[in-house]
């Protein structure tokens, strides 16, 4: 009877101090038997908690380049950028050379562009400069003037390739005359390319997409 005792006594320091505590009682086959159960199922529960761990650090969807660092969209930074500098957005970028920031580049309606950098995580307007290197460029201005006469504008290209996945880098694409959005897009850790059309805003898979 006072054997029974002192293993329901150590059993119960066991269980309150998540420790484990070796109970030898001669004769007592029982309680050992049990002893080693309770042992086994602790570890068992402790496997199982790692293992939940690592799951959740082998995520696939957790990407760098998919807004890892904030949780704008490539359409509402247009939208912000479109508030600030008013003209025709032409382009959007996701910045990743460490500076963080959405560049979206917008014409105004004399020409000039203007790269707009967007954080990331408020749609704050981190600056404004005017681009001078591509303010004459021939290919720039035949694809701006395609775009004035779309029915889809970037931030609705950028809405409709979200459907595929986290947009990460809107532009325009000439194929031979053929003027079309581009997009960028990033998926439980695959990143895809898809064309826009200007008409229907409808996205198809870049064919040259590996």
């Amino acid at each position: 009877m006072k054997r029974n005792l002192v293993i329901a006594t150590l059993t119960a320091a066991t269980l309150a101090t998540g420790g484990t505590v070796a109970a030898f009682a001669a004769g007592d086959d029982d309680a050992t038997a049990t002893q080693r159960q309770a042992q086994t199922n602790a570890q068992h529960a402790a496997d199982r908690d790692d293992d939940s761990a690592d799951d959740r650090d082998d995520d696939p969807s957790e990407d760098r380049t998919a807004l890892s660092s904030g949780s704008v969209t490539a359409a509402e930074a247009i939208a912000a950028a479109l508030k600030h500098t008013p003209g025709t957005a032409v382009s959007a970028d996701l910045d990743d050379d460490g500076a963080d920031a959405w560049e979206v580049t917008v014409v105004k309606s004399d020409g000039t562009e203007y790269d707009v950098r967007i954080a990331p995580d408020s749609r704050k307007v981190l600056g404004a400069q005017r681009d001078t290197d591509d303010d004459n460029d021939t290919d720039d201005r035949a694809e701006l003037a395609a775009v004035k006469d779309a029915q889809t504008d970037a931030r609705e290209a950028a809405l409709a390739a979200a459907h595929k996945g986290t947009v990460t880098e809107v532009g325009l694409d000439d194929d031979n005359g053929a003027v079309a959005w581009t997009a960028d897009t990033v998926k439980n850790g695959k990143h895809s390319e898809w064309k826009v059309a200007l008409d229907s805003g409808k996205p198809t898979q870049d064919r040259d997409d590996d």
